[in-house]
């Protein structure tokens, strides 16, 4: 391993979900007395633990807790965004700065690491809720005509997959032609990413192995908490995945055997998600550093640390 000096890049810790993320991150922070940010834009939510991954747990090394930031920020019930996203980072990346603490980003959010990185160009667009109204009762295939091909390439054809962000990319076609001026986008922050990646048989084998231990160890009764609290089913439905089918499950809806194999899927189609979005980082002129994340925690943290002491 060489010595890193006195450098303190930002670090970026990625990959689709069930690949050890945050033990990596976690590892390669504490060697640099660091601190780690979350880039996973459910983990953000307090009470969501077990649905989220959080694995608070895995931020305790050697004695020592590692600190992050951007978790358990924000109450069950609120919609975090895209923009809160982006000022929240800005917030605490500048506060670490100032202290001279390295940085170590850790999410499987291509869209949040990406807004981190380069900001989102379409985050100042307001809501237009009268718009949002007159396509509450559109069909995906209508609202997929709606948005401008041009503007799809730009938000990922891959993540427009529910009618939340089908309507979104419409209400942001709809600005776009009244207002052609953009808000530019920052400059790009100077970053090194590292991606860990398995092969596909694996990750799905990882995924099956982690739903069917949440599912034994709380899941079901977190939701059934986060119900108990107030929350309404279709609070709980909006965040997607664990909440979405097990919340189903729970008001009597499925079966738990369909709950699971539904969920299962839902995962797996995620993670493919994931990946292409990676992939097309690459593509967008992103410097990816990928690693095997079958490797011991300590290879991997080395080869962290050697590719940035490399620079």
């Amino acid at each position: 391993m060489k010595p890193l000096g006195k450098k303190k890049p930002l670090i970026v810790i990625t990959g689709p979900t069930a690949v050890g993320k945050t033990r990596l991150a976690v590892a390669v922070a504490h060697s640099l007395q660091g601190e780690i940010i979350n880039a996973d834009s459910r983990q953000v939510y307090r009470q969501m633990d077990i649905g989220t991954g959080k694995d608070l747990a895995e931020y305790h090394i050697d004695g020592h807790t590692v600190p992050y930031h951007l978790i358990d920020i924000c109450a069950p019930g609120y919609q975090y965004n895209i923009k809160d996203y982006q000022q929240d980072f800005a917030r605490v990346y500048a506060e670490l700065q100032g202290r001279g603490v390295p940085a170590v980003v850790c999410g499987g959010s291509g869209l949040y690491i990406e807004s981190a990185l380069e900001g989102n160009p379409f985050a100042f667009v307001p809501v237009n809720e009268s718009l949002r109204q007159a396509l509450q009762d559109e069909s995906k295939t209508r609202l997929m005509r709606m948005i401008p091909e041009a503007l799809k390439q730009q938000l990922n054809i891959t993540t427009l997959t529910t009618t939340k962000r089908l309507v979104r990319a419409v209400e942001i076609a709809a600005y776009q032609q009244k207002n052609p001026r953009q808000e530019p986008r920052q400059e790009r922050l100077p970053a090194r990413l590292f991606v860990l990646q398995l092969p596909r048989t694996r990750v799905l084998q990882r995924i099956l192995d982690r739903l069917e231990y949440r599912l034994q160890h709380g899941l079901i009764e977190e939701v059934e908490q986060l119900l108990a609290t107030g929350l309404t089913p279709e609070q709980l439905l909006y965040y997607g995945l664990e909440y979405r089918w097990v919340t189903l499950y729970v008001l009597g809806e499925m079966s738990y055997e369909a709950m699971f194999e539904r969920l299962n899927i839902a995962i797996r189609q995620f993670a493919k998600r994931q990946m292409t979005w990676f992939r097309r980082m690459e593509k967008k002129g992103y410097r990816l550093t990928w690693l095997d994340a079958s490797r011991p925690v300590t290879r991997l943290r080395d080869e962290v640390l050697d590719g940035i002491a490399a620079g």
